[in-house]
């Protein structure tokens, strides 16, 4: 026998000005206002989202480890609007909603944890993380048993695009898909930098759409070059990245401060000014 599933409609718009309830139906209510009468929010797909999403969870993170409540209530709503917006957006398709997307998440945290809800007994920690792996093996070959292939790469979790690169990267060369040493990998790097470099336009030159797809490829095959190289070297690509933005954002603070004790702002300073500040604030660091 086979079960029909119900129509998916989309949440109603809220008419009037709302009031902020604490209510998940009037949130939604709220949202899907947003949607019909917001040109930013119109315009938007389940595609254009995906940075914004990373974003928030990376600024969720900032705020815990920043632990102040009001930053941390405004960046879990700030996630949470993520998830509304994306089912919001899937409900107009007529593909799922929200509480799709509940039932999917109580129905896969009951299943993985037997020891809780079941007779099943774990020891410890680390007896119930290697139950949680052996659950989420056995949900990937029945994704694979209703037609859903999954390669060996697809395992790699999901994380940002530098992260994601060098978990690709490891699990290749775990295949036998790897240079011997880091010079094959910067060798790699130099002609991926070349090939970006024959496609670069002039200054001044308009750039089609087609030469942005072009120039967007031929970067990211840099960045996964790159990421590779380090890879090679025993350094993880994320922590480097980032360290290079603390480190630029210090270096730049540096820059405000000097303008400011000579009473100036870093509007009314140019490039050159900036740059021998900037080589002062290497200097500190030193």
């Amino acid at each position: 026998m086979t079960t029909v599933k119900n129509k998916i409609s989309a949440p109603k718009p809220v008419q009037g000005t709302p009031e902020a309830s604490g209510q998940l139906d009037d949130l939604l209510a709220l949202m899907a206002r947003l949607r019909a009468d917001c040109p930013w929010d119109k315009k938007q797909t389940n595609h254009s989202l995906i940075p914004y999403a990373i974003e928030e969870a990376y600024e969720l993170g900032e705020a815990v480890q920043a632990d102040d409540d009001e930053d941390i209530k405004g960046e879990l709503g700030d996630v949470l609007l993520q998830v509304v917006f994306h089912c919001q957006m899937y409900a107009e398709q007529g593909r799922f909603d929200i509480s799709d997307v509940m039932t999917t998440l109580q129905e896969k945290l009951i299943r993985r944890h037997p020891h809780v809800f079941e007779a099943e007994t774990l020891a410890d920690e680390a007896a119930v993380k290697a139950r949680w792996d052996e659950i989420k093996a056995e949900e990937a070959l029945e994704r694979q048993r209703r037609g859903k292939p999954k390669g060996r790469l697809d395992r790699v979790k999901a994380g940002s695009a530098l992260m994601q690169a060098q978990s690709l990267q490891q699990a290749a060369s775990e295949l036998g898909f790897d240079w011997q040493g880091v010079e094959g990998a910067i060798e790699k790097l130099e002609e991926e930098i070349a090939e970006l470099k024959d496609i670069m336009p002039q200054t001044g030159e308009t750039v089609s759409p087609r030469q942005r797809d072009e120039l967007e490829k031929e970067l990211g095959d840099c960045l996964f070059g790159l990421v590779n190289v380090a890879r090679k070297l025993n350094l993880d690509a994320e922590t480097a990245a980032l360290t290079c933005v603390h480190k630029f954002k210090s270096r730049f603070a540096y820059i405000e401060a000097q303008l400011a004790a000579a009473g100036k702002r870093v509007e009314d300073s140019d490039i050159t000014e900036m740059d021998a500040l900037w080589e002062a604030a290497k200097q500190e660091e030193r």
